[in-house]
């Protein structure tokens, strides 16, 4: 007689909300944790605009973290959308990561988050950007900090540099609940092709093009196609409020257009490794930001 013993190998799986102000690293974060560029990064604030997942395993247990736009003072309708969406992460996280900017230290919006989000039993904090800061000037906020609410604890990290990030994946993964896993066994995240190619194209606008610009622009991929060649056809809508803002994205001669789609076509290419002619249209439509359908591809609801 042959006898069958089954592996009853325990398996965990959680989600994990990425908080904080705009700006903090909360996107450098994520590519970093999943080991390639899955949310876009700009040095200016209110960068993302979307609320994605990751999941990243860690040994047996299976993290899912829920990057959230940064929270702000909102004033129209799209600004509502992005803060709620950071927000309503928390509602259901089985742990809650603050990530804090150590170059600006305990701010107003801080407090305000931690004075929401007190109550969670696996809160943790991420001070971010340690690098830039003097080890005697991190001593006050980590004091102030655990002042605030019973962190399970504080990590020291540079999400730019990959630093303290282990640890940090490590003391996170040890609260996850026993789970089936809720996502494939594997590191992947769930952000639709087509908006993934809107944020790369964003991105670039974001590198290229100043001022305030930036925030009155939405970029949407229309249609994907495949050439006989084998080369993906994309075609994507920038959507600009004014004929003002129009003319700068286009740039003298078409310039400022050209270095755009150059950037980002060349982005696609290494991220997806295709080839890929990427086709732009600049169109001018007032009032993008306060039509909900603009943002369903997103993950954004409206209020």
């Amino acid at each position: 007689m042959v006898c069958y013993v089954l592996s009853m190998t325990k398996t965990y799986s959680g989600f994990i909300a990425i908080i904080g102000p705009t700006n903090a690293g909360k996107s450098t974060l994520i590519n970093q944790i999943m080991g390639r560029k899955v949310s876009i990064v700009s040095h200016k604030v209110q960068t993302t605009r979307t609320r994605l997942r990751a999941v990243k395993m860690v040994g047996a247990r299976q993290l899912i973290f829920v990057d959230t736009p940064g929270v702000f003072k909102p004033k129209r309708r799209l600004d509502r959308a992005m803060v709620g969406a950071a927000m309503d992460a928390t509602a259901d996280a089985d742990a809650i990561l603050l990530l804090v900017d150590a170059t600006h230290g305990i701010t107003d919006t801080i407090r305000d988050l931690v004075a929401r989000v007190r109550e969670h039993k696996n809160l943790f904090v991420a001070l971010n950007k340690v690098d830039a800061v003097k080890k005697p000037d991190l001593l006050p906020i980590v004091d102030e900090l655990s002042r605030m609410a019973d962190f399970r604890e504080i990590f020291m990290i540079s999400a730019l540099k990959n630093d303290g990030i282990k640890q940090m994946l490590d003391a996170l993964a040890s609260v996850m609940p026993e789970s089936p896993y809720l996502f494939d066994a594997a590191d992947a995240t769930d952000v639709p092709d087509l908006l993934y190619l809107a944020e790369l194209t964003r991105e670039k606008i974001y590198k290229y093009v100043h001022a305030e610009l930036p925030y009155h622009i939405n970029v949407v991929t229309e249609r994907v196609e495949t050439a006989d060649d084998g080369v993906l056809e994309i075609y994507q809508k920038i959507a600009v409020q004014n004929e003002a803002h129009k003319k700068i994205v286009i740039g003298r001669g078409g310039a400022q257009l050209k270095q755009i789609g150059t950037a980002a076509r060349h982005d696609i290419q290494d991220q997806w490794g295709v080839n890929a002619r990427l086709h732009l249209f600049v169109r001018v439509e007032p009032n993008w930001e306060e039509t909900a359908e603009n943002y369903t591809d997103q993950g954004l609801e409206f209020k």
